[in-house]
């Protein structure tokens, strides 16, 4: 069976899926769109996409498109999740799914409804390091766990624009975090506390964000957690996991270009790790793209679902919450109106 595709978002990371889904066979990506098509048209002629446009449209309504990647800003993907759903098609939504978790829950209960695969973007529990992590702690290989620690610090921070419109850090990076402690512990997170400042860059503190955070959190089956998290790392990006339990310790250090490491008077040297999530995550974005694949051609749900995607936005937001009343928040506060 072949599968057709459109994708929504022509960006930079519309344009990592197109060609994965490029490489998988039986699949076939009919149509993308995008309001700089022409920026887009070059690779995506390259890549054998049929139809280029900058008319949502002429995806949402293709009876043969039956599965659509959202990669367009955040701010449009509940009308577009709506309207995918309305034409029956499947979806795959990139984080976090929405600026209000209250209507992310309606769509995604609307999706469940309609018997849709819905899978959201969060490429690194296919990271086959974080996998083997969730392997050893659900084999019991380092007993019970009792404290998680996450690292994930960017080489430089994004364009002010983009922090503008991205949510903020604890919205638009640590949501990802926020998603590996629920995917590494098995549990869901009972009450999170930050701190957060401005370290990097002044101006991202003019526009009302952070650039330095560190989150505290207390899991539903008692284990602890830090994530720390930063918008410059001057030596690479650091993406670092350890997990300590009863029995033992398990840990992720950060990928390097090579292993070469050489020796002399001044003392052990060796590269920078890889500088940005390109590098560091590039195979786990192929596996990622191709278990969506996979749920809609055996007909099972997303190893990733909606309900994942609603979880880690509710964390992102009671972890502002948190930081703006300077206070630990339970999550059972975040549905009470």
């Amino acid at each position: 069976m072949r599968i057709n595709l459109g994708i929504i978002g022509a960006g930079r990371i519309g344009r990592i899926h197109a060609t994965h889904l490029a490489r998988l066979p039986g699949v076939r990506v009919k149509a993308i769109s995008d309001i700089q098509i022409g920026q887009v048209a070059p690779w995506a002629e390259e890549l054998g996409i049929p139809v280029m446009t900058t008319d949502n449209d002429e995806i949402i309504e293709d009876p043969e498109i039956t599965a659509v990647l959202i990669c367009s800003p955040t701010d449009t993907h509940l009308e577009l999740i709506r309207r995918l759903t309305r034409m029956g098609k499947h979806i795959f939504c990139e984080k976090p799914i929405s600026f209000d978790y209250k209507q992310t829950k309606q769509v995604i209960d609307e999706v469940a409804k309609a018997g849709l695969v819905f899978q959201t973007g969060f490429n690194r529990r296919f990271d086959a390091n974080f996998k083997r992590v969730r392997q050893a702690i659900v084999a019991g290989d380092i007993g019970t766990p009792h404290i998680i620690k996450v690292t994930s610090r960017d080489p430089e921070p994004p364009s002010y624009e983009y922090i503008k419109s991205s949510g903020g850090l604890l919205i638009d990076m640590s949501i990802h975090d926020l998603d590996m402690v629920r995917y590494l512990s098995g549990s869901e997170v009972e009450e999170i506390y930050v701190q957060g400042a401005v370290l990097v860059d002044s101006r991202i503190g003019e526009l009302g964000d952070i650039d330095t955070a560190l989150i505290t959190l207390k899991f539903e089956n008692g284990m602890l957690g830090v994530i720390d998290n930063s918008r410059k790392a001057v030596y690479g990006y650091d993406q670092r996991v350890e997990v300590f339990g009863s029995k033992g310790n398990i840990a992720v250090y950060n990928d390097y270009p090579n292993q070469v490491e050489w020796c002399t008077a001044d003392g052990t040297h060796r590269d920078k790790p890889k500088y940005f999530f390109l590098e560091r995550y590039k195979e786990s974005y192929l596996a990622e793209i191709q278990a969506f694949v996979d749920a809609i051609r055996h007909n099972q749900p997303a190893q990733v679902d909606g309900f994942d995607g609603l979880q880690a936005e509710l964390l992102a937001y009671a972890a502002r919450k948190s930081l703006v009343e300077k206070r630990p928040v339970r999550i059972t506060e975040m549905f009470v109106s």
